[in-house]
């Protein structure tokens, strides 16, 4: 049996969801006593060995997510009729229903929550690092590198990227984005970790559900947003990377004096908690439910969302849409990511991974260590904290407004000037970064770039990448852009394990600089126009504009 929630909206296996749903959220919770009880040493656990419950809340957490990932495998998973044969794209003059605006507010909440995972490790750096005596821009003398933690972090959204990109298009885009949920609660016991070892395991699990939730969000928001609305509407939600930003540096400027930076890891379970609470408002792909013979939850999604089928759409992208249908569909078939660097995909496929990698070493080289390296020029922790959320709050605006260019200007060009400007704002940090230190005015101005000016490109490149491949890889395709970029920042860690410090100011932006200055190039050369396609008049048989 199976319960219905709104929208024809189904659980498979409700009674093994839900019962494992609350077995994780126990265990989670029988790992706060320990840390409860280090108060008197200002919460720190180094060296404590782990308690009853805490072990018992192991055992709870491995049980639950393995009965919840059983309950939300769908019935039936072999398709009815042929995968490639299935259409769905939302109507390009649909009207924005109040289903939208509910469907927009629970995926902003969901991409929001996602991002501050990833930026959750700049801010606790500084403080493992102290605890657990690591080495790092504060400790030159400690023995394992801090840069340990983001490497295993970052391996893990690597991963996650890709395998969430596959679950997306085979288990449905709903199931994947609950079971990152799931995760999320769980890998909050980072915060109750005895050990470092126990640390990087559990920031490895975190970044494996972190690095999913982006791609599979917005190749879901390809389908259900009406075609002229949904490039504006992807960015803007993307561009809450910049919103998760000046949240994550508020909590840790507020908790983390007080309750050590542990408390940044332990914010999981609530957040994540309320992530599946709006799961009756996430809706699954009508493509993926037609494929699979679940005509009536298709059937009535697409009417709430204003979606329809097309079996004869040609699937063509942007501006390739001079080559034959049939050569795009063949193009889109076979299995892993191949199809994405096949021809008509392949220049857009290069211009997705060099930008992609050079988002990555600027979210993962400048903006991971500049907690670290505002501290190593002299700031305290709280007052770097405020310098990063006062920045972050200044070059909000920047997300509104590459949302309306976007929308109304140019796709491509919209990249090239954001990527652009950026880089710019790189070069003179590159030149100066240690002097604004003492410059407050402008190191707020200099740094709302890389911070806002980075999550905003990335947020542009997601919207981008959901758009310029066809439905059947589109999963592929986001997961393609969303894993590069974690890749760029697993290299620039890479090299700091191997025996570096945390490199200064003018080096990290220096390292975003160049390859951002690339992507232009690329871009320029390879990219494609998506706004052209979309204000094409509709012919029975047109190009998806999804």
């Amino acid at each position: 049996m199976r319960t219905r929630p709104m929208g024809g909206i189904t659980f498979a296996h409700p009674t093994a969801f839900w019962t494992g749903f609350i077995a994780c959220v126990a265990g989670v919770a029988l790992h706060l006593p320990m840390y409860v009880d280090s108060a008197d040493m200002h919460y720190n656990m180094r060296g404590m060995s782990m308690d009853a419950p805490m072990l018992t809340g192991m055992a709870l957490i491995v049980v639950g997510l393995a009965l919840a990932a059983y309950g939300l495998i769908p019935r039936g998973l072999a398709a009815s009729r042929r995968d490639g044969e299935v259409r769905v794209r939302a109507a390009h003059d649909a009207p924005f229903r109040r289903a939208h605006i509910g469907l927009v507010i629970v995926m902003t909440t969901a991409v929001t929550i996602d991002a501050m995972k990833p930026i959750t490790l700049s801010f606790v750096a500084p403080g493992m690092g102290k605890e657990y005596g690591l080495k790092s821009a504060l400790n030159p003398g400690g023995h394992w590198p801090v840069a340990l933690l983001p490497l295993f972090g970052l391996a893990g959204t690597v991963a996650g990227s890709f395998l969430w990109g596959w679950l997306g298009d085979h288990i449905g885009r709903r199931s994947s984005i609950l079971l990152a949920g799931v995760m999320f609660v769980t890998t909050a016991v980072c915060g109750a970790m005895p050990s470092f070892s126990w640390n990087l395991a559990m920031c490895l699990l975190m970044g494996l559900a972190a690095g999913g939730m982006l791609p599979i969000t917005f190749s879901l928001l390809a389908e259900m947003i009406p075609g002229r609305h949904r490039g504006w509407v992807m960015v803007l939600i993307g561009g809450n990377l910049a919103l998760a930003y000046a949240i994550t540096s508020s909590l840790s400027s507020a908790l983390v004096p007080h309750y050590s930076w542990r408390i940044l890891w332990l914010l999981g379970m609530p957040t994540g908690v309320l992530l599946i609470a709006l799961n009756h408002w996430i809706p699954e792909s009508p493509r993926f439910l037609l494929a699979h013979g679940r005509e009536d939850e298709a059937r009535a999604i697409m009417t709430r969302y204003g979606a329809i089928e097309d079996v004869a759409e040609a699937e063509a992208t942007a501006e390739t849409a001079e080559a034959p249908a049939e050569e795009h569909r063949e193009a889109a078939r076979g299995g892993g990511f191949s199809p994405l660097f096949r021809p008509p995909f392949a220049g857009l496929s290069v211009a997705v991974v060099v930008l992609g990698l050079g988002i990555g070493l600027v979210t993962y080289g400048f903006q991971l260590w500049i907690p670290s390296n505002l501290q190593k020029l002299g700031l305290a922790q709280k007052s770097a904290d405020a310098a990063l959320r006062d920045s972050s709050l200044l070059g909000l605006p920047l997300v509104f407004v590459a949302a309306a260019m976007y929308g109304l200007w140019s796709a491509k060009k919209t990249i090239i000037v954001l990527t652009a400007l950026t880089a710019a704002a790189l070069v003179a940090f590159s030149f100066s970064g240690e002097s604004l230190a003492h410059d407050r005015a402008w190191l707020y101005v200099l740094l709302a770039g890389p911070i806002v000016g980075t999550a905003t490109i990335a947020a542009v490149l997601a919207a981008y990448s959901s758009e310029i491949y066809p439905t059947r890889i589109r999963s592929r395709g986001s997961g393609l852009s969303a894993g590069v970029g974690k890749l760029g920042g697993v290299v620039v860690t890479i090299v700091l394990v191997v025996g570096a410090t945390v490199p200064s100011i003018n080096t990290t932006a220096l390292l975003g600089a160049v390859p951002l200055l690339l992507a232009v190039l690329v871009v320029a050369a390879f990219g494609v126009e998506t706004r052209k396609r979309a204000a094409r008049p509709a012919p029975a048989a047109q190009p998806a504009d999804a």
